[in-house]
């Protein structure tokens, strides 16, 4: 029996691209380009399935585009909006992704954001490598304990929940505001809010968990970000989407905010050069899953779902 083809975008670990090898006809991408819009479909001419990241945005025009014999889009992600799944429907191509799985590498990566935005991380390591640290005072590099803050979580899934359990070891005060409420017994004391009015007076530090869809594009708006306490800090490990770059820059600017600590933007890895301007804002390069069991995991995943396609079952993760 033929093996199907199957193109993967990038470079994936190599036990995931072992296992991919072993059970399918592999396309693969061993010097991790990112391929053009014209070079992804020439590569999908001999593909039965597509392996994308989310650096590949297959828009509407791409996926009807696709050759016939494109049976799956199998997403190296939790996030999903670089794939448009109603043009994926229409032309009947499964696709899938794979949540669970970055759960707590995210979570963690949240945590090192509220840390790394209140104690000033990066503005402390620039100054070291500069070789300009030359004393200490009681006012030098002044930053702000997270222990005992409150702490709210736009969106109350997976990731904001064990962020949620994670953060009570700082013994922070949990509210948050979800699309439903949960069920009691998994608040663990989180304080629900069914608006945002009025919960984010109440944050001293705002975390994004809320996944990137049309009605929570710009969610955290310069409105939303003045009903925050003043010196209040912002994190954001969803997706950059989620909030308004030029209202979080002039809140940053004005003092509005403390801090932000950024993991996700809305143009990566082209992002606003005014974020290079400021100390007070700790960037990493969207690492929310950078860990060697979560890249694995993610794989794992992905081929599961694959497995399950081609066997003729209906893959655990099918988004669309």
């Amino acid at each position: 029996m033929n093996k199907p083809t199957v193109l993967v975008s990038r470079k994936l670990p190599v036990n995931v691209e072992a296992r991919l090898a072993r059970d399918y006809n592999g396309i693969f991408n061993p010097d991790d380009r990112l391929y053009s819009t014209e070079e992804l479909l020439q590569q999908t001419a001999q593909a039965d399935a597509i392996l994308p990241c989310h650096t590949e945005h297959l828009s509407a025009e791409v996926i009807e585009r696709l050759p016939d014999r494109v049976r799956a889009i199998a997403n190296y992600s939790v996030g999903v909006d670089h794939c448009d799944l109603e043009a994926a429907k229409r032309r009947g191509i499964v696709v899938t992704n794979t949540p669970d799985v970055l759960t707590d590498a995210t979570a963690e990566l949240t945590i090192l954001l509220m840390l790394g935005a209140a104690r000033r991380a990066s503005e402390g390591e620039r100054l070291i490598r500069a070789g300009k640290w030359t004393t200490w005072s009681p006012a030098f590099m002044v930053g702000t304990e997270i222990t005992h803050k409150r702490l709210g979580i736009i969106g109350m899934g997976r990731v904001g929940q064990v962020t949620a359990k994670r953060a009570r070891g700082f013994e922070m005060e949990i509210h948050y505001h979800n699309r439903r409420r949960l069920d009691p017994n998994k608040e663990n004391g989180a304080i629900y809010h069914d608006g945002l009015a009025s919960m984010l007076p109440l944050c001293d530090i705002l975390a994004m968990h809320c996944p990137s869809l049309p009605e929570t594009q710009d969610l955290l708006n310069a409105e939303h970000i003045d009903q925050l306490p003043d010196g209040a800090i912002v994190v954001n490990s969803a997706r950059g989407a989620v909030v308004d770059e030029d209202a979080l820059i002039e809140a940053l600017k004005s003092g509005k905010l403390a801090a932000a600590g950024l993991d996700v933007y809305k143009n990566e890895p082209n992002i606003k050069r005014d974020f290079f301007e400021l100390d007070n804002v700790f960037l990493l390069p969207h690492v929310g899953s950078a860990t060697k069991e979560t890249r694995d995991a993610m794989g794992y995943r992905a081929l599961d779902n694959l497995d399950a396609i081609f066997a003729g079952r209906e893959p655990k993760d099918r988004v669309a």
